[in-house]
């Protein structure tokens, strides 16, 4: 083990060696000069030999403190040059985190604009539905989806989560047409147990309609992205989040067959730790995706982009 004195009064001699005074010393640490005097000899009580000639008001280095002084300045530059490195990496990527559908269907290519504007950092996109761990993983800022802001968290709301049944129209074209959700809902629906059948049945007003009285099909999926995609091939019915199939919507390559929509629980949400708020790349990145949910707002019959009315409170 190396036998180190207290770093912090090395750090104080090296500041009183440069400066040949224990007052600028202290002025440049933010202490008092009691506190550096007290450091000082701290160190040479441990060390067991003088730094410091105390020669009335004025502090000159003895031998000893002549010969360490550079070697500790050396060692302190080099502790500094370490940490510029590590600051100027982690200023030239930006990681984040996000689900795999919201990756593939709304912000991979979109980036691009993004990486335009800022040519000089690297953007990487970590994709995956599960929730990533801040203190563990390395991530900048992560786009998730919940009801309410993330505890511990800064949140930024995005959009909420609007969803409506949608298929392909070749599946549309094979099957009886669709009127009424009970119509609907007749049909094969792919992932049928999925709760927001439920959900968008009772805001269309399919009454009656029971999970067991209806048909399912044999492919129940655990992501939108294999959902949506089973739905393009005519395998069936998908229930999934308007905002993230708007370019298959726009295509024609999916249909809404009915003008019915409901909302689920959920909401997306830009967030990231408290103590990165002020880094110049998540502030960019901010601003940006801010930016283009407001373009994407222009157009939105649904009310996809426009925060819910907060819930009136029980005490008034």
């Amino acid at each position: 083990m190396r036998k180190l004195p207290p770093l912090a009064a090395v750090r104080v001699f090296e500041a009183a060696a440069r400066h040949g005074n224990f007052t600028k010393a202290a002025e440049e640490l933010g202490m008092t000069q009691a506190a550096v005097s007290y450091q000082v000899k701290l160190l040479e009580e441990r060390i067991g030999t003088s730094l410091f000639h105390r020669i009335k008001r004025q502090v000159v280095l003895t031998e000893t403190g002549k010969r360490i002084a550079p070697l500790i300045s050396g060692a302190f530059d080099s502790i500094d040059d370490a940490f510029s490195i590590a600051r100027t990496d982690n200023e030239s990527v930006l990681t984040i985190s996000c689900s795999n559908t919201f990756a593939q269907n709304w912000l991979a290519f979109r980036l691009g604009a993004f990486q335009m504007q800022r040519p000089g950092l690297a953007v990487r996109l970590h994709t995956d539905d599960h929730v990533v761990d801040f203190a563990r993983d390395e991530v900048d800022v992560a786009i998730r989806n919940s009801a309410a802001p993330w505890p511990g968290l800064v949140s930024h709301f995005l959009m909420r989560v609007v969803i409506a049944p949608l298929a392909s129209p070749e599946f549309l074209a094979q099957h009886p047409q669709i009127r009424t959700a009970a119509d609907l809902m007749a049909l094969p629906r792919l992932s049928s147990d999925d709760v927001w059948w439920g959900r968008w049945a009772e805001r269309a007003g399919a009454v009656g309609v029971t999970e067991d009285t209806q048909p399912r099909t044999g492919l129940r999926l655990d992501s939108q992205l294999l959902e949506g995609n089973a739905a393009m091939a005519g395998h069936g019915i998908a229930i999934l989040n308007l905002a993230l199939w708007r370019n298959e919507l726009r295509s024609g390559r999916l249909v809404q067959p009915l003008p019915d929509f409901a909302f689920g629980r959920g909401m997306y949400w830009l967030v990231y730790p408290p103590h990165k708020r002020n880094a110049p790349k998540i502030k960019a990145f901010r601003s940006w995706i801010e930016a283009e949910m407001r373009a994407d707002a222009i157009d939105d019959p649904h009310g996809i982009f426009t925060p819910p009315a907060p819930a009136p409170d029980p005490r008034d």
